[in-house]
């Protein structure tokens, strides 16, 4: 036999006999090899070569090729096969450029390093040793492969080759033979999981960084596409598959991954049904209790998935479910009254409901198969079709059990199960499962119809569970973690009422409570988040708690909707509900449920369910005084509406006691103007008598907020009093009041506005100088947005009087210091006579003089303000505004020749600024150009 070092020599790939580590004492056979290939597999395969010594160097070299060839491992003879069976060599040339035999020397000489795999994506760099008196050349190569076979490749080198090339051939030999040296990552699905807002910013912003010419385009397309709702790619789960950690649990991992990929089309819709968890959990038995499957190989993957259960990166799915641990202590009732039974420990250690092998649902649908029609071809799983109708079950007797049957046995197993106290499992995935697997059973429960046999197991069975102690979820003890029983509870109620409503009230009233919100908020207290789904912060575990608090309001509003016309039920309800519900979103719409169904149409309304929903109503609003959210307006304009609805006094009831449900704008700008207005008024249909009180009660509720903020209620609380002259100036002295006390220029102004508006012109010119006295305007605040308030104050007063205009011109040189806005003001009130006193007696016959007492203070007072802006001005000034600083010179000139000897102050000015001046000399060239 032609001994390996000639074979290497003529460029034949390394036989297996090299690679062993006993090479020698191996001659002569092959060895079974575990591999594992490039699809995250290992996969146990072996290859018995005969070794044909003396016929191997009398063959031709093409068969020595596929003898060598034929000895490799599959996963190195897929990549030989795919890089060099195709590669015809140069006429003369040997094997030494096939793409094969120059990635395996690429290997052997250490030419692959930084070797790292993320998930089923291979990379490294290959360095290639160039020509004589040429640099090494360094490529990056890419692999990716999925299901034992490479899907796609990527080199630097820009091979555009059907076969691989020589890079790629290194790299892919490299992870087979050298698994246990790559660098393993999980996929970067994985990675992102398990990072929260703050480090996915980051780590987008650090990577559009690193290659922003690259990356920066894709990733704004991306953007816009994920911002863009209903776009395709918000229809795709973020969540990538799961990523396995390699080495001696690759079997397992591998049957992990398989898996998940049957059970991927789940998420779609096959033939009209949605394929559940429940399926998923069938592929797994399939799998595992495969009855080709040896007893060794059962124990083999036991062994193995244990092993997978405890690594590091195996999600938290199936989750715990024990009641072992510090936090799960009972939650007793007072001393989801009553007296603890039985043992204060629940001894049952997981829940039949929700459990991995489902057993009860396994046996529950066995028993109700062998209660079907023959004639009836349904499935048994209520999901599984877009049309759903009644399945026909009969009672079928149990063989050596009289009195016994099927469709009985599989009432009381369904509600044995769903009535077990059960702890919630750890896990998103377990928690769903949980929901999942109740909201199942009590489907197939619900396709059952109830004959008086099946009533009495109910009865017998809801009696059981209201007596269980602390193995019900029904029973008086409840543990903090124990998974509710407001969806069990709704289906009981429902099919008890009929036949047993004081049973049915008993058993829903149980089940309203929810233990670990009671726990952490005592009854009747509002949580940090009134409005939003309140346990995501504080309890992380409990991720379908959400989902759970709705399932409770909808068992309250069923409740609600049977006791209709129940006085005694409807209270009782209403104190479970106080008691057991913490979320204010959801009291408001049990509050909106309520009161639709008291006011029908077609029938009189039921005035005690509408007072229960005002009293839930008044709840949320009691909750949520001191959280301002969007809702809050929603929140009371229908709480008024409901008032409304029962009557004038619940309306004025609400309006005596507004300072502990609604805030002073609420009150003043909602309540007390929506139930004031001419569609309530009609709707109340009351008399004139009783229509003046509740305007006396809006009026009062209206001053007590402006009293309490006059800033914002102020000139409701005026507009809402104006037909009462003593509430008016009630209504009015509050505002001059807070005036005193810091109500703003702005609030002022408005309120000056409106008394103008509403013909009283005195008290906005009283309120318009109050508004003045509290304003300053510098001399650089030209454009302060006061500036036409103060403008139209200043007409109010010349449209007044001589008299109004004296007494203010002292407040309009105190407040303001801007020389143009003086300027104005002084041209404004010398155009035209003062106008009509309040007697309607025209006072002053012509203009008023500028140089005349009033005018002549402002006067003074505005080319003061021009002579100190320009210095001011004159400071800082840089020669790009000179321009501006001559003109205002020319606007500074007009105001001073309003006076006699304006002339001579304004040319003493002048000369003032040129001396002081005097090195500024391109500015001052351009002041004698202007004004000489």
């Amino acid at each position: 036999m032609e001994p390996p070092a000639a074979k290497r020599s003529r460029g034949c790939p390394a036989g297996p006999e090299e690679r062993d580590a006993g090479a020698g004492a191996a001659r002569g056979r092959g060895r079974p090899e575990a591999l594992l290939d490039l699809s995250a597999k290992r996969v146990a395969e072996s290859w018995a070569f005969e070794q044909v010594e003396e016929r191997f160097s009398r063959v031709p070299e093409p068969v020595q090729k596929r003898i060598v060839f034929w000895s490799f491992p599959r996963s190195e003879r897929e990549i030989c096969m795919y890089s060099s069976l195709g590669y015809p060599p140069p006429e003369g040339e040997h094997d030494a450029r096939v793409p094969f035999t120059r990635g395996l020397h690429l290997l052997q000489s250490g030419a692959v390093d930084r070797v790292l795999q993320v998930g089923f994506h291979l990379s490294g760099n290959i360095r290639e040793p160039g020509s004589p008196g040429e640099p090494e050349r360094l490529y990056h190569v890419s692999i990716s492969f999925d299901r034992c076979k490479i899907t796609s490749v990527s080199c630097g080198c820009d091979n555009r080759d059907l076969f691989y090339c020589a890079h790629v051939v290194a790299l892919s030999l490299y992870r087979i033979r050298h698994a246990h040296q790559v660098e393993l990552r999980l996929p970067i699905s994985e990675t992102l999981s398990q990072m929260n807002r703050d480090q996915l910013q980051k780590f987008v912003q650090y990577l559009i960084s690193a290659h922003h010419t690259e990356v920066l385009p894709t990733a704004q397309r991306l953007a816009d596409e994920i911002l863009l709702l209903g776009s395709e790619i918000n229809l795709v789960n973020g969540k990538g598959t799961l990523g396995v950690r390699w080495g001696e649990d690759a079997q397992a991992h591998s049957h992990a991954a398989c898996c998940r990929r049957m059970v991927e089309p789940g998420r779609w819709r096959l033939q009209g049904a949605e394929i559940t968890p429940l399926h998923s959990r069938a592929l797994w038995v399939c799998v595992v209790l495969s009855p080709h499957c040896k007893p060794e190989e059962r124990a083999g993957w036991l062994q193995l998935l244990s092993r997978w259960d405890k690594l590091d990166v195996c999600p938290l799915e199936e989750g715990n479910y024990s009641f072992d641990g510090p936090s799960l202590q009972p939650t007793m009732a007072p001393a989801p009254e009553l007296l603890q039974k039985g043992s204060t420990c629940i001894t049952n250690t997981e829940g039949w409901v929700g459990h991995p092998l489902d057993p009860i649902g396994c046996l529950c649908r066995a028993l109700l198969e062998a209660c079907r029609l023959e004639e009836e071809t349904l499935t048994l799983y209520p999901d599984s079709g877009p049309e759903k109708r009644k399945v026909a079950y009969q009672h079928v007797p149990v063989p050596g059990s009289p009195g016994e049957s099927y469709l009985v046995l599989a009432l009381e197993v369904a509600l044995l199960g769903l009535g077990q106290q059960r702890a919630l499992p750890e896990g998103l995935y377990a928690q769903d499962k949980v929901v999942r697997n109740e909201e199942q059973l009590l489907a197939l429960l619900e396709e059952v119809e109830l004959d008086e046999r099946l009533v009495q197991v109910l009865r017998k069975q809801a009696g059981l569970l209201l007596e269980g102690g602390p193995f019900s979820g029904f029973g008086e003890v409840l543990f903090r973690e124990s998974v509710p029983m407001h969806t069990c509870a709704r289906y009981l109620f429902t099919a008890l009422l009929p036949h047993d409503p004081d049973l049915a009230y008993r058993l829903a009233l149980r089940a309203m409570r929810l233990p670990v919100l009671e726990t952490a908020f005592p009854a009747g207290e509002p949580h940090p988040s009134p409005l939003d789904s309140i346990m995501s912060n504080h309890f992380p575990r409990w991720f379908i708690l959400g989902h759970l608090e709705t399932r409770q309001c909808e068992l309250a509003s069923t409740m609600l909707t049977a006791a209709k016309g129940d006085p005694k039920w409807l209270h009782t309800v209403l104190g479970s509900i106080q008691q057991n519900i913490h979320s204010p979103a959801l009291l408001f719409k049990l509050a909106q449920d309520a009161c639709k169904t008291a006011t029908p149409v077609s029938a009189p309304p039921d005035t005690t369910l509408l007072g229960i929903a005002l009293e839930l109503g008044l709840q949320v609003m009691r909750m949520t005084l001191n959280v301002m959210t969007w809702r809050r307006r929603e929140m009371v304009r229908w709480l008024v509406s409901c008032a409304t609805e029962i009557g004038p006094q619940a309306l004025m009831n609400i309006m005596q006691n507004w300072y502990s449900l609604f805030t002073p704008v609420e009150a003043a700008t909602i309540v007390a103007v929506t139930g004031t207005t001419h569609a309530t008024l009609l709707r109340l249909q009351l008399d004139t008598s009783r229509r003046e009180e509740l305007w006396a009660c809006a009026r009062t509720l209206a001053l007590q907020c402006a009293m309490k903020d006059p800033q914002n209620c102020a000139l409701p609380a005026l507009t809402l009093c104006e037909k009462n002259h003593s509430a008016f100036e009630a209504a009015y002295q509050i505002v001059l009041d807070a005036a005193a006390g810091g109500l703003g220029h702005a609030h002022l102004f408005t309120v000056a506005r409106y008394m103008e508006h509403r013909g009283l012109p005195l008290r906005a010119y009283k309120l318009a100088t109050l508004a003045l006295a509290q304003l300053s305007i510098a001399f650089n605040q030209d454009s302060h947005p006061a500036v036409n308030d103060v403008l139209w104050a200043c007409s109010l007063s010349h449209s007044l009087g001589r008299h109004e205009l004296s007494a203010i011109v002292p407040l309009i040189i105190r407040s303001i210091h801007c020389a143009p806005m003086l300027s104005d003001i002084l041209r404004r009130w010398t155009l035209s006579a003062p106008g009509l006193g309040p007697l309607g007696v025209r006072r002053a016959a012509k203009p008023l003089g500028a140089d005349r007492a009033p005018l002549c203070q402002l006067l003074d007072a505005a080319v003061t303000a021009y002579i100190t802006t320009s210095h001011s001005r004159l400071t800082h000034i840089s020669p790009r505004h000179y321009g501006d600083f001559i003109e205002f010179l020319g606007k500074a000139r007009e105001t001073f020749l309003l006076a006699p000897d304006g002339h001579l102050q304004f040319a003493q000015f002048l000369e003032n600024l040129k001396q002081t001046y005097k090195g500024k000399k391109k500015l001052m060239l351009l002041v004698r150009e202007r004004f000489g």
